[in-house]
């Protein structure tokens, strides 16, 4: 048996899917219904914790002890946008916990406290379950996947679940490099390909430009949005018929947890029915009480309710192509993943912005990010087939990152879209100023030609300068997200010229940031993490969780 096997798993929102590259090929694993993709969902019952397809069954009967979903909330504050947008969908219960999301649940007729790491860490146990099933002995070593707007706190975070389920992460891999790995290897691309990829994953959009040439897959953008996916069209059609049914019924079941989860398993199917045929019916009996709920949508009725969200999703192709620098005539192939993909006015809507071009459909949508994570594990794991010889992953930096600086404006250190792994530094003159007798401090971006600083009233005086890392977009700091803050001790002011600091940012090929900052007359040092989060787990608690799904374990069987 090879040690040193890995496997891929696409750690999706509705779905996983797991596969590995052996025998000089990649092989999607089948869970133990014979079924490619499993969904990625966890249910708790009286007795059982049930995870995948048997945990789906129970959603309709079972919708506040069923987890779904989990991916809109690993990494994120329970303040975050995308978590309160979707509170008043899902059925089961969400609490706060120091500025974090926790899912309360009842198992074993105690309440119990979920971490979206802890329920994401089942759903990848299960995976790797089915990889050691299918395989006849223990995996250990795994790629994981990432929409490629992840900021670094969900990467953190995504990496913690891993480590919870007994996992050792090769890399965090953004999903489209994924995909443009599946694509390379498929097609045995050797010249020069430029093609965008356009991902409609179960909780996100993510479209990139990447160009391909002599199996070096170089990522030259990526846009998206993290508030659009496939779960999106199934919640906009469930509100579409409980409004029907209150018209035709007079009454109102929007805060009526069961008959909501019934009728978006119902739309799930109908948005599936509706890729292949312009009309779906949804027939559930004893809707609520003693009535029957029987209705048709029509795909023009489908697409009419969803027209904001195409809308959107053009959007963010038009700033793909615009941040990469290239005009859509320049693509040579549009690749689409993620099962929504499938929606037909999504793939009119693509070929008509590309003046009627084929849409490559080489790859399966479902199983594409998950391929290439095979493709991608097999390299790390040291496989040598030749194959793999000449296949090379290039990602970027989904988000600009710089510090506050002066006026809390934001210095950018590494610009969005900046091929991954990087490394860059800055140089910075500390600003002081009294404020109560208290020395306070603040950046400015060195440059040789600005007049000096006066520091004569501060000298051979101390003063603390703190650091404070930020991702985003916007020209001022209170606008973009606040990843971490460190603070560099007593730098001395030992002469009439500013302290100058210089500040590094090295961001790994897992797309996770370190930063560091000197103070280049003393020498001093300090250096920090990105958590992005301060309520992230700590090692004891991932240990604590370990043990903690180790008695799950125990239990279930």
């Amino acid at each position: 048996m090879d040690r040193r096997r890995a496997i891929g798993i696409d750690l999706g929102t509705a779905y996983s899917c797991v596969a590995i590259f052996q025998h000089d090929k990649v092989e999607v694993i089948p869970n133990e219904l014979f079924e490619r993709t499993t969904p990625s969902y966890v249910t708790f019952t009286k007795y059982r914790r049930l995870v995948g397809s048997d945990a789906k069954y129970q959603a309709d009967a079972n919708p506040n002890g069923t987890i779904f979903n989990v991916k809109r909330l690993i990494g994120r504050r329970y303040d975050d946008a995308v978590v309160q947008n979707n509170l008043k969908h899902w059925p089961f219960q969400l609490v706060i916990d120091l500025e974090k999301p926790k899912i309360m649940i009842e198992y074993k007729e105690q309440l119990k406290l979920m971490t979206p790491e802890e329920v994401s860490a089942l759903i990848l146990r299960k995976m790797k379950q089915i990889a050691e099933d299918h395989l006849g002995g223990p995996v250990t070593d795994a790629v994981i996947t990432v929409p490629a707007a992840f900021t670094d706190s969900q990467r953190q975070a995504t990496k913690d679940a891993a480590v919870i389920a007994g996992l050792n992460v090769l890399r965090i891999l953004s999903e489209p490099v994924a995909a443009a790995m599946a694509y390379g290897l498929h097609n045995q691309i050797s010249g020069l390909r430029q093609i965008l990829i356009f991902d409609l994953g179960g909780g996100t959009t993510n479209v990139s430009v990447i160009v391909i040439y002599k199996g070096v897959l170089d990522v030259k953008s990526t846009s998206g949005d993290v508030q659009i996916g496939g779960e999106d069209f199934h919640i906009r059609m469930a509100t579409y018929f409980i409004e029907k049914f209150k018209r035709e019924h007079n009454i109102d079941l929007s805060k009526n947890k069961h008959a909501k989860q019934r009728l978006r398993s119902a739309c799930e199917q109908a948005k599936k029915t509706l890729s292949s045929s312009t009309q779906a019916s949804i027939n559930i009996d004893l809707f609520h009480e003693n009535i029957d709920f029987k209705s048709t949508i029509t795909r023009t009725q489908f697409e009419k309710i969803n027209d904001d969200l195409f809308v959107s999703m053009r959007t963010i192709i038009e700033t793909t192509l615009r941040d990469a620098k290239m005009d859509k005539s320049s693509i040579d192939d549009v690749v689409l993943i993620g099962g929504s993909s499938r929606i037909p006015k999504i793939r009119d809507l693509i070929r008509d912005f590309f003046n009627g071009k084929l849409l490559n459909q080489s790859i399966n949508p479902d199983e594409a990010v998950a391929y290439g994570a095979a493709i991608q594990a097999a390299i790390l794991s040291g496989n040598q087939s030749e194959q793999l010889e000449r296949i090379l992953s290039l990602d970027v930096a989904p988000y600009s990152l710089g510090i506050e600086a002066k006026d809390g404006q934001i210095t950018t250190i590494i610009e969005r879209n900046t091929t991954i792994p990087t490394k860059q530094s800055r140089t910075f003159e500390v600003s002081p100023s009294y404020q109560a007798d208290k020395i306070v401090t603040e950046l400015i971006e060195h440059d040789e030609r600005r007049p000096k600083l006066p520091m004569t009233p501060f000298l051979n005086q101390k003063c603390d300068v703190d650091i404070k890392v930020f991702e985003g977009q916007d020209g001022l700091a209170i606008n973009n997200n606040l990843l971490g803050c460190f603070t560099l001790s007593d730098i001395l002011f030992s002469s009439d010229v500013a302290p100058q600091i210089e500040i590094t940012f090295d961001i790994d090929a897992n797309g996770i940031l370190n930063v560091s900052a000197i103070d280049k007359t003393s020498q001093k040092e300090n250096k920090m993490r990105v958590t992005n989060d301060k309520g992230r787990l700590s090692e004891s608690d991932i240990e604590s969780l370990i043990k903690k799904l180790e008695r799950y374990d125990l239990e279930n069987n």
